[in-house]
C-alpha cells in the first residue's frame, strides 16, 4: 500500500496514518499540499489519503472538507489523534530569549492563552508543524521555536521547553482515510455526507426531520459557501448509521428526492476515541 498525508514526518498527520495503519505493511509519500494529494488519490496514483478535516478547539478544517467537493473521493475510515502542542526550542534556550514562535495557523490558535501569558513573543505562521521545528532548527536562533508534535521534537534533537500548551488539554484532531475507490467497509456506522438545499423556508429544518424520524443520529452539521456562487451555501453532514441498514437507505433516498444535490462522502467505522 502507498499511502499519502501533506506534510513531513514527525506531523500530526503522520500519527494519524501510523495509528491507523498499525501492524500493517505500507510505503509513505509526503505531500506539501492538499491539492496535489488530493488529485493523486482520486487518480489512483496511491491507495489511501489521510487528511485532517476537524479539531476540537477549532472546529471544522473548511480547507481539506471543501476539496469532497471538487474531488470523486470516498472516506473509508476515520482516526482521531489527541494534538499535545508543544513549545520547542533550540536546546538551553530559555523563555525570556524567545521573541518569535512558528508554526501552522491551525496550532497558533490552539495555543492563545500561552501568548497572551507571554506577550513578548509574537505568533508567526509556517506552513507545517514539523517544518517549523526543522526551520527553527536550521537557523539555530535561540529567540525563535517551534510548535509542534512531541516526535518531532525528537526527530529533530530539539528540546521541549514547555509541553501540551495547547488552550484544550483534550484537543484532539478528527481524520478521515480516503480512497478513489468506493470500498465496502464491513462493520461501517458513520457516514458523511454534502446536501445542497433550495432557499424556501423550512427546507433544513424538514431535510433534518427525515433523520429524526427515522431515529437517526445526527452528529455533525456545517454550512459552507458553494465555490462559483454568491452567498450559495450547502451542508456537511455526518451521521450515524449502517449504509445497509433499511431506515439509513430510506433517509437518502428521501434527501436524494428533496435536496438539489445530495454527495455521499462515504461509509466508515468511526473511532472509538470519538465516543
Amino acid at each position: 500500500m502507498k499511502i499519502g498525508y501533506q506534510g513531513v514526518s514527525g506531523s500530526f498527520s503522520q500519527m494519524a496514518l501510523s495509528r491507523f495503519f498499525a501492524g500493517k505493511e505500507y510505503e509513505e509519500k509526503c505531500y506539501s499540499d492538499f491539492n496535489e494529494l488530493f488529485i493523486d488519490v482520486a487518480e489512483k496514483k496511491i491507495d489511501y489519503g489521510m487528511i485532517p478535516v476537524e479539531n476540537t478547539t477549532t472546529g471544522i478544517i473548511a480547507r481539506t472538507y471543501d476539496y469532497f467537493q471538487y474531488f470523486d473521493l470516498h472516506a473509508v475510515g476515520e482516526v482521531v489523534v489527541p494534538v499535545d502542542q508543544n513549545l520547542i526550542v533550540i536546546p538551553g534556550s530559555s523563555i525570556e530569549d524567545i521573541k518569535e514562535v512558528y508554526s501552522h495557523p491551525e496550532a497558533l490558535s490552539q495555543c492563545q492563552s500561552f501568548f497572551k501569558n507571554h506577550p513578548h513573543i509574537k505568533p508567526v505562521v509556517y506552513e507545517d508543524t514539523a517544518l517549523s521545528v526543522r526551520y527553527v532548527k536550521a537557523k539555530n536562533d535561540p529567540h525563535k521555536a517551534a510548535i509542534a508534535s512531541k516526535l518531532a521534537a525528537e526527530q529533530n534533537d530539539m528540546e521541549i521547553l514547555f509541553p501540551r500548551i495547547q488552550d484544550n488539554i483534550h484537543n484532539m484532531t478528527r481524520f478521515l482515510c480516503v480512497s478513489g475507490k468506493d470500498e465496502k467497509v464491513k462493520g461501517a456506522n458513520k457516514i458523511s455526507i454534502m446536501m445542497v438545499l433550495s432557499h424556501s423556508p423550512g427546507a433544513l429544518y424538514h431535510a433534518l426531520g427525515i433523520f429524526a424520524s427515522k431515529n437517526i443520529n445526527v452528529v455533525k452539521l456545517e454550512s459552507r459557501p458553494i465555490f462559483g456562487k454568491v452567498f450559495e451555501y450547502c451542508f456537511y453532514l455526518d451521521f450515524t448509521g449502517n449504509p445497509e441498514d433499511p431506515d439509513v437507505i430510506e433517509v437518502l433516498r428521501q434527501l436524494e428526492y428533496d435536496c438539489l444535490a445530495l454527495k455521499v462522502f462515504g461509509a466508515y467505522k468511526a473511532d472509538s476515541i470519538v465516543y
